[in-house]
C-alpha cells in the first residue's frame, strides 16, 4: 500500500504542477479567469471537454450502472455520444461565434443577451441563480466520486476525500482559473484512457474475451445480458431517443460550452470535434466493457445490500477491480487520475458558477478579478456542503443536475443561436417550463422508460412554438427591427 500511496501522490503532484505552470500565462483581468483569454488550441479544448465530460460521470456512474445492469448500459451511452455529435455539429462553432460578437464570458449572459446585446436582467438573474444551484450540485456529485475512489484505495471516511477534493479545486481555481483547469484536463483525459484500457487488458487476460465474458455474465444473471430492457413502456425506440437527447443536454452545460467559448478561433472547432471523439469513442467502450468485466470478477459488491443502497455500493465497482487487477504502481496511477480528472471537472463547474455570479446575478462586479475569487470561494463552500450532506448516489445526482441544465439552457440556447426574438417573458417560461418538466417527470417513475430530458428539452421548444403562432407579426416586427437596427453605419 506504501507503493499505491506513493505513485498516487506523485501522479497528483504532477498534474498539480502543469496547473501551476499555467500562472506563467495568467493574466489579473476577468476574461483571463473565466475564458483563458479565448487563446486555448484546438487539442487543448478538446481533451479537457472530454475529460470535464467524462470523469465521475463515467468512472464512478457509468461503471456502477453497468455493474448493476449489464449489457443495456451500451444504449445509455451510444445515444449519448449520438447525442454530443449533434451537439459538436452545430452548436459549439456558433456558441465561440455568438459569444465573442457579444463579449459575453458566460452562458447566462449569452442566453440573455438579444441580437443587439442588450441584456435582459431577469434572465441572465434567473439563469444565474439556476447555474449557481444545478451546477455546484453537479460539482458537489464530482467531489463525492473523487471520495469514492480513495474510499476505495484508502479505506478513508468519505468526508475526507470530500473535504480534500475542495481544497484541490480551490487551489486550481486560484492558480489559473480556466487555464489551469484545462491544461490539468488535457492530461488527465490522457492518464484517463491510458489506465483504462491497461485495466481492461488485465481484465481480458482473467477471464477471456467478450465470448467468455458473455457466457460469465449470463451465468451469473441472465438480466445482465439482455439487450433490451424488460418492457419500456414507451417502447425500445424512445427508450433511446431519450438517451440521444441525454448526449444533446450538452448544449445546456456551461462548463462544457465554456471551452467551446475559450477556444483560439472558432474555424478550430472542427479540428477539436475530431480529437474530441477519437479520445470519448474508445474511453466509452472501455469503460462499459471494463465495468462489465468487473461483474464477473468482483461479483458481490451489492450483495446483501438493501435495494436503495445497491447503486451506491455498485459505484465502488472501479476501485475494487483495480485493487485486484492492477500492479500497486499502476493502481495510484489510475485511481491518482480519476481522482484528479473528478477535481478538475469540479473546478470547471465552481468556475462557471463564479461567472454566474460575477457576471449576470451581480454584474457590477464582471470586471472584478477580486469578486472573481470570493465568489469561487462561495461556490466551493455550497458544493462541498452538498457533498457532504446528499445520500443520492453519483450517478444519480449528474444525471439530475445535467438534465435540470440541459433542459433550463439547451433548448433557450438553440433559439438564440438561430437569431429569433426572444421576448424575456418567453424566455423565463422556456426555462421554468424545462426544469419543471424534467422534475415532473422523475417524479412520475417515468426515467426508466424514457430519460428525462426528452420531454424535458421538447417542453421549452413548445413553449415557444405556441409564442410564434400566437404573435407571428410581433415576432416578424421584432426581426425586421433588429435588421434595420443592425444595417445603419
Amino acid at each position: 500500500m506504501t507503493v499505491v500511496a506513493l505513485s498516487f501522490l506523485a501522479c497528483l503532484a504532477a498534474f498539480a504542477a502543469i496547473g501551476m505552470l499555467s500562472m506563467r500565462r495568467r493574466a489579473a483581468t476577468t476574461e483571463d479567469y473565466l475564458l483563458a483569454g479565448r487563446s486555448v488550441s484546438p487539442w487543448l479544448t478538446a481533451l479537457s471537454s472530454a475529460a470535464t465530460n467524462n470523469s465521475g460521470f463515467m468512472f464512478i456512474g457509468l461503471f456502477g450502472f453497468a455493474y448493476r445492469f449489464g449489457v443495456q448500459a451500451v444504449w445509455l451511452q451510444l445515444g449519448w455520444i449520438l447525442g454530443d455529435v449533434i451537439a459538436w455539429l452545430w452548436v459549439h462553432r456558433r456558441v465561440r461565434e455568438h459569444s465573442a460578437d457579444l463579449g459575453v464570458a458566460s452562458l447566462p449572459r449569452l442566453l440573455a443577451s438579444d441580437r443587439q446585446g442588450r441584456v435582459s436582467r431577469a434572465v441572465a438573474i434567473t439563469a444565474g441563480v439556476m447555474t449557481f444551484f444545478f451546477l455546484g450540485g453537479y460539482a458537489a456529485a464530482q467531489l463525492k466520486a473523487g471520495s469514492t475512489a480513495l474510499g476505495g484505495l484508502f479505506g478513508w471516511d468519505p468526508a475526507i476525500g470530500v473535504v480534500l477534493g475542495t481544497v484541490i479545486v480551490v487551489a486550481y481555481c486560484f492558480a489559473g482559473g480556466l487555464r489551469a483547469s484545462i491544461w490539468t484536463d488535457a492530461a488527465q483525459a490522457l492518464v484517463m484512457l491510458g489506465s483504462l484500457v491497461v485495466l481492461l487488458v488485465l481484465a481480458m487476460v482473467e477471464v477471456g474475451p467478450p465470448a467468455s465474458l458473455a457466457a460469465a455474465l449470463e451465468s451469473a444473471d441472465p438480466s445482465l445480458v439482455a439487450w433490451v430492457p424488460a418492457e419500456p413502456a414507451l417502447g425500445f425506440s424512445l427508450y433511446l431517443v431519450g438517451f440521444v437527447f441525454g448526449g444533446l443536454g450538452a448544449i445546456g452545460q456551461p462548463h462544457i460550452l465554456v471551452r467551446s467559448m475559450a477556444i483560439d478561433d472558432a474555424r478550430h472547432i472542427g479540428k477539436a470535434r475530431t480529437i474530441y471523439f477519437l479520445w470519448y469513442v474508445p474511453f466509452s467502450i472501455a469503460a462499459v466493457m471494463t465495468a462489465l468485466y468487473a461483474r464477473v470478477l468482483v461479483p458481490d459488491l451489492t450483495a446483501q445490500v438493501e435495494p436503495a443502497a445497491a447503486a451506491v455500493a455498485a459505484e465502488g465497482a472501479l476501485p475494487a477491480i483495480a485493487t485486484q487487477l492492477l500492479p500497486e504502481v499502476l493502481l495510484g496511477l489510475l485511481l491518482a487520475g480519476v481522482f484528479a480528472a473528478t477535481m478538475s471537472t469540479a473546478d470547471s463547474q465552481i468556475l462557471a458558477c463564479s461567472a454566474a455570479v460575477t457576471q449576470d446575478i451581480a454584474p457590477r462586479h464582471r470586471d472584478s478579478y477580486l469578486a472573481g475569487k470570493i465568489a469561487t470561494l462561495a461556490v466551493a463552500a455550497l458544493a462541498l456542503v452538498i457533498a457532504l450532506s446528499a445520500g443520492q448516489s453519483v450517478f444519480s445526482l449528474v444525471l439530475s443536475a445535467w438534465s435540470a441544465l440541459g433542459a433550463a439552457f439547451g433548448p433557450l440556447l438553440v433559439i438564440r443561436l438561430l437569431r429569433l426574438p426572444v421576448p424575456p417573458p418567453v424566455a423565463l417560461a422556456m426555462m421554468a417550463c424545462g426544469v419543471a418538466t424534467i422534475f415532473a417527470w422523475t417524479g412520475a417513475g417515468l426515467s426508466d422508460d424514457v430519460f428525462e430530458l426528452l420531454p424535458g428539452m421538447l417542453a421549452p421548444l413548445l413553449v415557444y412554438g405556441a409564442y410564434a403562432l400566437a404573435f407571428p407579426l410581433r415576432a416578424s416586427r421584432d426581426e425586421r427591427a433588429i435588421d434595420k437596427v443592425r444595417s445603419r453605419p
